[in-house]
């Protein structure tokens, strides 16, 4: 059953997804050649923390981490570890926090010092596809109609879109109903409605759209090895229209780049 959220409701799940987005701020202060992923996953936890929420991933479904920290090849799910990251690595930061009965859920795919142009150009496409996918959240469309905004800009630019993995419902579960595919065909699915939260998050290959599961039982890569990206933001329907809840701007401010949303 999809949960309509009033507006006092979407307004704590804003507190939680910003948490997060100020959470990847602090890691994009610090990423760099040479960091761990792990160290990642210390820092954020003592962010979340700090700011008076509780890690959403921790504990969930027997995980032991914070984020979900995918590199090149890898996702989304990957497990924080202690191989460094390397001059040319891009790696999807998945975070998750839990306050005041509500959860955020965001994720932002960083480039490691200077990575390839064709590797650039898959970044680039999959956070226009995530944006592209936002503009159709509206009351009155059909899940189906932001699902092909996504499929259809990454398919146009040569690009796989993963199938087995989706976004989904945000808000006193981390995992909700409705499921929010990123591939599909305009005017089918779930009619949008005004309270709606929903987690929208492309999963871009650069190469085929199949995944494999590693043994580990959470890192999800690509089937060819060629890298994949991952952008994630938390968004209600209000008044009919699509409003973001997390924000990319702490991010962007640490890295010196244009700040949008």
């Amino acid at each position: 059953m999809i949960k309509l959220k009033s507006a006092e409701e979407i307004e704590l799940i804003r507190q939680s997804a910003l948490v997060v987005s100020k959470t990847l701020g602090e890691i994009a202060k610090v990423i760099k050649p040479g960091i761990t992923p792990l160290d990642l996953d210390k820092l954020a936890e003592e962010c979340i923390l700090d700011l008076g929420a509780k890690p959403g991933f921790k504990g969930m479904y027997d995980y032991e981490f914070t984020l979900c920290t995918s590199v090149n090849e890898q996702v989304v799910h990957g497990i924080p570890d202690k191989r460094p990251l390397q001059e040319g690595d891009i790696i999807s930061v998945d975070c998750g926090s839990y306050m005041n009965g509500y959860y955020g859920d965001h994720a932002y795919t960083f480039c490691i010092g200077e990575v390839k142009p064709e590797v650039k150009k898959l970044v680039d496409t999959t956070l226009e596809c995530l944006y592209k996918g936002i503009a159709e959240t509206k009351a009155g469309n059909r899940i189906g109609d932001l699902a092909f905004a996504i499929q259809n800009h990454a398919e146009t630019n040569g690009y796989g879109v993963v199938r087995e993995l989706v976004g989904h419902g945000l808000g006193k579960d981390l995992h909700e109903k409705p499921e929010v595919p990123n591939y599909g065909k305009r005017g089918r699915g779930t009619m949008l409605k005004n309270g709606m939260t929903l987690a929208i998050e492309p999963m871009i290959n650069m190469g085929v759209k199949e995944v494999k599961q590693l043994s580990d039982g959470w890192t999800i890569v690509t089937a060819d090895g060629k890298p994949s990206a991952h952008f994630e933001h938390d968004v209600a329907i209000i008044n009919g229209q699509p409003e973001i809840l997390s924000t990319f701007k702490y991010v962007e401010e640490a890295l010196g780049l244009d700040v949008t949303a």
